[in-house]
């Protein structure tokens, strides 16, 4: 249930745009949103517990919806495939992954920059092959970490971009014949536009893979701070 949160948030803005569509009744899309928001609810406090008969999240949460707002629960899916539905997910749940790594990132550059302020004109010697180098000030020292992750806060950015457009209204993956509007529901959940292309938008996964080699670069440079770390808890 990692994704339960960007399910119910991609469903209710298609539920609006449904409605606004009029593809449903104004009335059938608030009871479909007003649903949506219970079952988050339910979920989150445990009063609702999918069971091993729910594959997925997707069935998790129209299983429960429709116990709660009855056969109208049915008409969410108007217009809707499962293959743009977990498109949308993903996407939503990896920008906010984004957003929280760059937090951490910029809480990390933080934190070396006040260490460099209070200790940054400590001598010391810089290391090359692990031999002993040029004298340097610590704060030269740190700072080369700090530029390290401010760019991976600058890859973490531009992954970001890609990331951020909405595959919802793509279908299976060649759209709907029903009249929806893409730029509606891509403007609701804080897109910055549509995969133009339907098939494209439910078959990529090169967000996925330029997200994880930002991590992958990321990750080389934190490592180099713990063996570091690990280097000068040593003896000798």
């Amino acid at each position: 249930l990692n994704l339960l949160e960007d399910d119910i948030a991609g469903s209710k803005a298609h539920a609006q745009m449904l409605g606004e569509q009029g593809l449903i009744s104004e009335q059938e899309a608030r009871t479909l949103i007003e649903g949506l928001e219970r079952v988050l609810a339910e979920i989150e406090s445990g009063e609702y517990q999918p069971g091993d008969e729910h594959e997925d999240v997707h069935m998790a949460v129209e299983a429960r919806l429709r116990e709660l707002v009855g056969e109208v629960g049915g008409k969410l899916h108007t217009a809707r495939s499962r293959n743009d539905q977990v498109a949308t997910d993903v996407r939503l749940w990896l920008r906010h992954r984004l957003d929280d790594l760059d937090t951490q990132a910029a809480r990390l550059i933080g934190s070396l920059i006040t260490r460099v302020e209070a200790d940054g004109r400590t001598l010391m010697p810089g290391f090359t092959h692990l031999q002993h180098g040029q004298p340097i000030w610590l704060g030269h020292h740190l700072l080369a970490y700090a530029w390290m992750v401010a760019r991976d806060r600058e890859r973490f950015a531009d992954a970001r971009r890609r990331v951020n457009r909405s595959p919802l209204g793509a279908g299976a993956m060649a759209g709907t014949p029903h009249p929806i509007d893409r730029d509606r529901t891509a403007e609701l959940l804080g897109f910055d536009g549509v995969v133009e292309n339907a098939m494209d938008a439910v078959a990529a996964r090169d967000h996925l893979q330029e997200v994880a080699h930002c991590c992958a670069i990321c990750m080389t440079h934190l490592s180099r701070m713990a063996e570091e770390l690990v280097l000068w808890s040593s003896p000798g």
